[in-house]
């Protein structure tokens, strides 16, 4: 970070309704401190045999549509405020990936949605926020939302 201002803002999105709050928040951020943005989706790659290559192949391109319309959105909020933004969709695991790139970009700040889920669900789904903070050298903003029941 120079001159403590943001520079470089990743906003990892997945295109839910929280992630688009997180969106807005990242937004504004770098707004106000005259940061560029990077709108970051990550596409989990499929596990799949031969057997099933057709259907792997469906699924990606599908994901990868799912993601070019949520780092479409980002990019829309960004364009509205005078932000200036760039897409990258990303394939592997989302909190490895969104770590990787913070730390090979020089992001100065990370955004992020998180589910706010507590116990077993958190146990069974893991969380991709949780893993961001754990393992980031870049600060995390956590956007929260409602937790689910």
């Amino acid at each position: 970070m120079r001159g403590g201002a943001y520079q470089r803002i990743m906003i990892a999105t997945d295109g839910s309704e929280l992630g688009k709050k997180a969106v807005v928040t990242g937004i504004d951020i770098a707004k106000l401190s005259g940061a560029k943005v990077y709108a970051v989706y990550v596409v989990t790659p499929v596990a799949y045999t031969a057997r099933d290559l057709g259907w792997v192949r469906a699924s990606m391109e599908n994901f990868r549509a799912e993601g070019k319309r949520a780092t479409a959105f980002v990019e829309d909020i960004a364009k509205a405020a005078n932000v200036e933004v760039e897409s990258v969709i990303l394939e592997g695991h989302p909190a490895e990936e969104i770590v990787e790139f913070a730390e090979h970009n020089g992001m100065d700040l990370i955004v992020m949605g998180t589910l706010g889920k507590t116990g077993f669900d958190r146990f069974l789904l893991g969380s991709v926020a949780e893993n961001v903070i754990r393992h980031s050298k870049t600060p995390v903003l956590v956007v929260k939302g409602e937790k689910s029941r």
